[in-house]
């Protein structure tokens, strides 16, 4: 195989192929095949080139229609240079065009003002306009409060500055699709050959009786066109809405003072949003204060440096990302005028991507497209042979060439009329079907998930989910509810019982808590008017210490004015911990921890009791708090600390620069509490858990709380399944798994089931050593930290309520509501999707070798084939759109969980699929076979007309045909079980197309027959047609009882082939 990591040998990872061969195509070792693509994630341009040149397609726009587009990449890039070089000549065209519709409102400041300022940075002019505060007075903004944000209000912003939102490409319109189908090679073919039959037909027939011929041909053929056409279109409007729900980010505005979650397209100038690591900078603005805020700009200057942001360089661009800090910013462009939305304008969203299936289906395709191609070309040399030497008889059992006397436009449109039936099995045996099926699989998947909670960024995600291994999940909002409360805290060395009463604090231990929860948090504490009710925003964390602070009487306000935040330091997820400084009105500097408990009481020297008497941390208090840490832990409460100390202000920083450097001093500190929060199991998770294991997929926690807090939820939930397992290596921390070798962390990797206290890089060396092992991993994640663990794996799942966007850029799929049974749902999607796709292949091959064969064996023997080009053109609609509608829809049943995972180079069609195509196909080709050659017989026919004989028989052959293609569409739905009518009641689109083949199957037999060259048939015939069609249902039941080898037939095969 090909090395995929750049020449390091140890690197090389053979069965982490996604695609290629594993559906019975040659390899050989040593060389790299066209069709093995590696990491999806990563393919490069050249690398797709590849394969498809070396595809044999005669209709590669069909083929390729939904896979990702490399021109329009390139053209994508170019576009995105130009708009970078000229954002201004692009943004004046849009203003010029809006001109008029915009009204300054009454605002101290208009909106090529502000462009102006944001797009040239321009910081004497925002000095001018009296700073930030002065540029919020002119918008009307409270730069602590936010805008008023009523409707009016809202109205009036929009009016004068614009929406968040840009003028989007308009997909493209259902004709294009039918232009699109148009392009299909054979279809082309069979066009032009009808009209030269329609031509023939006019001039020797007369118009009245000559058109029927040719006309039949075309009109089949445009047939196929628009419901291609149909299908394709419906597709991309799915794919469209896809696009829209991933742009849909939803973030934090501060309105009326008060914290809300809304849309970024319902941003206006004027709004006041606060930042946080992670997040994307919603619009363009100006900087109103910010801690360590740290900006990637990279998405748009295109250099990946980070960018600190403060008072010298407040501005503020659109679409880049939160590297580290927060922050708080004014809003003051949105839309089309930031370059983020001129950008978004100018290049459209494409969902299109090559998926491992639609690799290995594309390598199918093409090896059977060639087995077509030779059995259409002996057709067409033995029929053209048998008919200008005189072999091929007429009606009435004369030759109908013969030398000398036949007329040359006769002579001409019979080999027309050959020709067009060779195309036409070029038609049938080419399985254009396969790329499409995955298509329609995936688009119908994505929308089911949507209602299941997960929205999927990354098509190849569905289909790589069903092949899960095993699943890294997070604890916090994932295994639990994100829920927190605090239930048990110790202040000095006391238990408080119950956690709130503050009548046993002193008044200073009072004061410098209180002072800690409300200055050292991200989240706010919004009191009504009548200070009645409280609102609290923030993590879950900062949510359950706030609302312990609000039951202690913190006033949030009163204490956040009271003292000044000089420098902070922002959780951090290596330390575990974040710290704020802040300067009292007397010029004192507390700072103060909050973090892991066991870390920050490492950095503690004193405590304080409830004399309020500073009291030094001696071993025997140090392990009277660890106890408590520990007692905490295994009741799967997370234990913080809050820890503070004194600092003289003279030892502060006092230039800027040096103060946004300064490492806030970690040492000496004073421990005032430790919490403990209750964050309860989700419901359903247990059964979730299990149903995984069951499915073979061994479900991880990777967690950065405490290892016993981490034991304890794992128990509950089934991760462990009893204390016997709760030791090492099964529990482990992350710092000893970092520590070891990468040897010994791929041996250690395979046992671990709980990891606690890891940090995102042990996630990632997690993932990197799975991997290695030939897992394929999926990892839940949702900081900006575990965004190269959610890259790194096989699948990236992000969550949607707490996941930051970096991490859900990262993601292949987003689960919405950050529950695990989520995730466990989105693997049975995933195996859903291969298992409809082998059904479809199953049920697709079986009418390509039956045509084929009748067809052949017709042809060769009597010079003549029972299927004409119509009806061919009615089989493959039937066998490519209807049967992949019908096939690729069929929902997840609990019984794909009761398998293990699909290995991704496990052969697209197992022993199983090869021995029903081959019992359905062996009956019908027998069956048919035997009317063909002695229907007449059978029939009594022989005395009727020749002529009528001859038709009457291959109308049964073509109605008994297709009635065996929609009785096995039903054995196709459940290829191992014996029972295929379970649930086919609750797919009303499977029971719709059936129903509708049906229908249409009569209408053709009983009113169409001078398009299809069919007779009607009795009632008779008609029942002699459904019972060879039912008889598939009873053989495929017997068939099932036959056992299969465990070795795959590829592989055997190609054994035989190396062997020789």
């Amino acid at each position: 195989m090909c090395d995929i990591n750049g020449g390091l040998p140890e690197l090389r990872r053979r069965s982490d192929v996604e695609a290629g061969n594993g559906d019975g195509l040659i390899y050989f070792d040593g060389e790299c095949g066209p069709f093995d693509i590696y990491s999806i994630k990563d393919a490069s341009v050249d690398r797709l080139k590849r394969w498809r040149q070396a595809a044999l397609v005669l209709n590669a726009t069909r083929r390729f229609r939904y896979t990702v587009d490399l021109k329009s990449e390139e053209d994508k890039k170019q576009t995105i240079r130009k708009i970078r070089a000229h954002a201004q000549i692009i943004r004046a065209a849009h203003l010029f065009r809006e001109a008029g519709a915009k009204v300054i409102g009454g605002y101290g400041v208009n909106q090529e003002q502000l462009a102006s300022l944001t797009r040239e940075h321009n910081l004497s002019a925002l000095q001018e306009y009296g700073g930030v505060k002065g540029l919020a007075d002119m918008l009307k903004t409270n730069i602590e409060r936010g805008i008023n944000g009523d409707d009016d209000d809202l109205v009036k912003r929009r009016n004068a500055f614009g929406s968040n939102m840009y003028p989007r490409k308009k997909g493209r319109s259902f004709w294009r699709f039918v232009w699109d189908a148009f392009h299909d090679t054979t279809l082309i073919i069979l066009i032009i050959a009808a009209a030269a039959s329609l031509g023939l037909g006019i001039k020797s027939e007369g118009i009245k009786e000559g058109w029927y011929d040719g006309g039949s041909i075309t009109l089949a053929v445009l047939i196929v066109m628009v419901v291609t056409a149909v299908s394709d279109y419906k597709q991309s409007l799915q794919f469209q809405h896809l696009n829209e729900e991933k742009q849909n980010i939803h973030l934090e505005v501060v309105r009326g003072g008060r914290r809300l979650k809304i849309s970024i397209f319902e941003i206006v100038v004027g709004d006041v949003v606060p930042l946080k690591i992670g997040d994307q900078v919603p619009a363009d603005g100006i900087l109103i204060f910010g801690h360590s805020l740290a900006i990637d700009e990279s998405s748009m200057t295109g250099e990946s440096k980070i960018i600190e942001k403060g008072a010298r360089a407040p501005f503020l661009m659109s679409g880049c990302k939160v590297a580290d800090g927060y922050g708080t910013m004014l809003v003051t462009s949105v839309g089309i005028n930031t370059e983020w939305g001129l950008l978004m304008a100018s290049i459209s969203e494409d969902n299109a991507e090559e998926t491992p299936l639609q690799v290995r289906l594309n390598g199918v395709a093409t090896f059977i497209g060639i087995v077509g191609l030779s059995v259409a070309l002996v057709v067409l040399i033995v029929l053209l042979t048998r008919y200008f030497t005189g072999h091929t008889k007429g009606p009435n059992g004369s030759a109908q060439f013969i030398a000398g006397k036949t007329k040359f436009s006769n002579a001409l449109d019979e080999a027309i009329k050959i020709f067009t039936v060779a195309v036409t099995i070029v038609v049938v045996a080419v399985p254009e079907g396969l790329p499409l099926a995955v298509t329609l699989t995936l688009a119908y998947s994505m929308r089911k998930m949507m209602a299941d909670k997960a929205l999927v960024r990354r098509l190849s995600a569905c289909e790589t989910m069903g092949s899960a291994t095993t699943i890294c999940s997070d604890k916090t909002g994932t295994l639990t509810m994100n829920q927190m409360t605090v239930v048990e805290a110790y202040v000095g060395i006391e238990k408080i019982d119950p956690p709130n009463n503050s009548s046993v604090l002193p008044p200073m231990l009072k004061s410098l808590l209180l002072e800690g929860i409300a200055q050292n948090t991200m989240g706010s504490v919004f009191v009504s008017e009548g200070g009645t009710t409280f609102e609290i925003s923030g993590s879950p964390t900062e949510k359950a210490i706030l609302q312990w602070g609000v039951n202690f009487g913190m006033n949030f306000d009163t204490i956040r004015t009271q003292s000044l935040i000089i420098n902070a330091f922002p959780f951090n997820s290596e330390k575990k911990c974040g710290g704020v400084a802040v300067k009292l009105p007397d010029s004192q500097v507390h700072i103060h921890w909050k973090g892991a408990a066991e870390i920050v009481l490492a950095s503690c020297t004193r405590y304080i009791d409830v004399n309020s008497d500073f009291l030094p941390m001696d071993e025997e208090k140090e392990m009277l708090f660890r106890k408590a840490i520990n007692d905490m832990a295994t009741r799967s409460l997370r234990c913080v600390a809050l820890a503070y100390r004194s600092y003289e202000m003279k030892n502060v920083p006092s230039n800027d620069e040096e103060l946004a450097h300064w490492e806030l001093p970690q040492n000496d500190l004073v421990l005032l509490a430790i919490v403990g929060m209750k964050d309860p199991c989700r419901p359903g998770v247990k059964s979730a858990v299990q149903l995984c294991t069951n499915a073979g997929v061994k479900v991880r926690m990777v967690t950065g709380d405490n290892l016993q807090t981490a034991k304890a939820i794992a128990l509950e939930c089934g991760i462990l399944r009893s204390d016997a397992e709760a030791n090492e290596p099964n529990l482990m921390e992350g710092r000893i798994f970092r520590a070891l070798s990468d040897a010994e962390r791929q041996d250690i990797a395979e046992k671990i089931l709980v990891m606690g206290r890891s940090s995102p890089n042990d996630k990632l060396l997690l993932v990197q050593a799975l991997r290695k092992r030939q897992h394929v991993v999926a990892v839940t994640g949702d900081g900006t930290n575990d965004a190269p663990a959610l890259h790194e794996a096989d699948i990236g799942l992000a969550m949607g309520i707490q996941g930051t966007e970096v991490a859900k850029e990262s993601s292949d799929i987003i689960i919405l509501d950050d529950n695990f049974a989520s995730v466990a749902k989105v693997v049975q999607w995933g195996r859903s999707v291969y298992s409809n796709i082998q059904k479809f292949i199953q049920f697709q091959l079986t009418v390509n070798v039956a045509a084929l064969v009748i067809n052949v064996v017709a042809a060769v023997s009597a010079g003549d084939v029972p299927l004409n080009a119509v009806q061919l053109l009615w089989v493959n609609l039937i066998m490519d759109t209807l049967g992949a509608l019908a096939l690729a829809t069929e929902p997840p049943t609990d019984h794909l969980m009761h398998r293990p995972p699909v290995g991704r180079r496990e052969p697209l069609i197992t022993n199983i699929m090869w021995r029903n195509l081959l019992i359905q196909a062996l009956y019908q080709v027998t069956v048919l076979l035997v009317l063909n050659f002695q229907g007449k017989s059978i029939l009594h026919l022989k005395a009727d007309n020749v002529y009528h004989a001859n038709r009457v028989k291959n109308t049964l052959i073509f109605n008994a045909f297709v009635l065996c293609q929609i009785f096995n569409e039903f054995n196709a739905r459940k290829p191992d079980e014996i029972n295929v009518f379970k649930g086919v009641t609750r797919n009303s689109l499977f029971m719709g197309i059936v129903g509708l083949t049906l229908v249409l199957q009569v209408i053709i037999i009983m009113f169409l027959g001078r398009f299809t060259s069919t007779v009607r048939l009795s009632w008779k015939l008609w029942l002699v047609s459904i019972a060879i069609g039912f008889v598939s249902w009873p053989l495929a039941m017997v068939g099932k009882l036959i056992p299969v080898p465990e070795t795959q037939v590829s592989k055997f095969f190609m054994r035989l082939l190396r062997r020789t």
